[in-house]
Formats: C-alpha cells, structure tokens, sequence
C-alpha cells in the first residue's frame, strides 16, 4: 500500500556555474540523478522561486509514490521561502519533506539520514526551519568531510572536490539517490539500517 501524498525531495545547493562543482551543492546532483530516475525534466515552477520535477520514483508499473523534486533558484541561506511556497502549493506537510544537504560532521563517501534535529550551522537548512516553522523533516546528509588545516568551514564548502573525491563522487551520489527511495517507500528505519554509515 503506497501512501499517496505527495513527497517534497528539496536539493540544497547555490545555483550558477560558479557553484556547480563544489562540495555544498551535493543536494542538486542528488536530485539530479533522481530526475534522471523519473525520466523527468527540470523546469520553472510557476511560484517562480524552484525548479521543479514532478514524478513516481520506483521500477515502472509498480505502485510508486509521487514525488516533486525542488531546487530554489536562490543561494543556499534563503531556501526555506521557495520550499515552503511549495510545501504551501503542492499541500505537503513537513513530515513528507526530505531536504538533501552537504554535512561536515560525517566523513566524504558516507551517508545518514535521519527526521529532525538542530541545523548545525547549515544555513540551507537553517532557512527551511524557519520559513517551515519546524525543523521536523528528514534529513539525507551527504558527508563532505571537515576543511583540512586551517581552511575555514566556508570557503571548504563552497570548493570543488578534490580528484580522488571527484572519482568516488558518483557512487555517494547514487547511493544518496537510493536512500532518497528508500526514507519514501520504507521508512526512517529500514533506511537507516540500510544506509547509516
């Protein structure tokens, strides 16, 4: 039995080229591999502020839940206002948001998805609990590791991967992706059996 509402899959990320590549937009090639799983394509949503696309994640002909993939069209500390302008449209409570973000605090090539908790000085995240009213949505944090030396957390995040990462990339992209389905059609805990490392 599919629960039928729809699920709100929000990609964190700064848009541009000049952020494409970089270590905090992690959310937007989630939700890029999983529009390439709906056989979608991103487009304008009419509140003007998020991509969008609309679909069923799961194996063709099976009973698949919907799912609206977002990517705000602002910087990452302003997120919150497109995904709750679509939370609003779409008529999804918080319980059926998943945000996908970059997480310090988990080393590069590791996963964990969990409901709720504090933003822990994530500004995308920090911006959807405030626009939301509640931080009591799921989480898939793909770990990005801590800034080697001296670096500052901020200029880490908004840097490239370096080579070796930029070849493991793909698969925590995907691996990400499939936690994604996984939160939606069998739970927090099944999924965190399955994918916390």
């Amino acid at each position: 039995m599919v629960d039928d509402a729809v699920w709100l899959v929000v990609g964190l990320g700064n848009p541009g080229p000049t952020y494409a590549g970089t270590r905090h937009n992690i959310g937007y090639l989630v939700t890029d591999e999983l529009a390439r799983r709906t056989g979608g394509s991103w487009r304008k949503h009419k509140t003007g502020r998020a991509d969008v696309v609309e679909g069923r994640l799961g194996a063709p002909g099976t009973a698949s839940p919907r799912v609206v993939l977002a990517r705000p069209r602002c910087y990452m500390n302003e997120s919150g206002g497109p995904v709750k302008a679509l939370a609003t449209f779409y008529k999804v409570a918080p319980d059926h948001v998943v945000a996908i973000h970059d997480e310090l605090d988990i080393a590069f090539g590791t996963l964990r998805t969990k409901l709720g908790g504090g933003d822990n000085g994530h500004n995308g995240l920090k911006s959807m609990r405030s626009s939301l009213g509640t931080g009591d949505f799921y989480r898939v944090r793909a770990g990005i590791g801590r800034p080697p030396g001296r670096q500052e957390p901020a200029d880490y995040v908004l840097s490239a991967y370096s080579r070796a990462e930029q070849k493991e990339l793909p698969f925590q992209v995907d691996t990400a992706a499939d936690a994604v389905e996984s939160l939606i059609r069998d739970g927090l805990e099944s999924t965190q059996q399955r994918y916390n490392s």
